[in-house]
């Protein structure tokens, strides 16, 4: 897999996470979205586009 640099993007955690260091992170860009383990954000990040993640929260939601 091929690192995702997301230049401009803002990178942040879910005010869920409880301030602990073990979740993901995202960047929201105009046509995609970042997600990266905030463990090592080195390690690179994983595009996905924006409704591919409206329909991955949605289903979240649910659960």
């Amino acid at each position: 897999m091929a690192k995702v640099e997301f230049p401009g993007g803002a990178w942040r955690k879910s005010s869920y996470s409880g301030g602990g260091n073990d979740c993901v992170e995202v960047a929201l860009l105009s046509e995609h979205v970042g997600i990266r383990d905030s463990k090592n954000p080195g390690a690179g990040a994983v595009s996905v586009s924006t409704a591919g993640w409206r329909g991955l929260l949605g289903v979240v939601g649910r659960v």
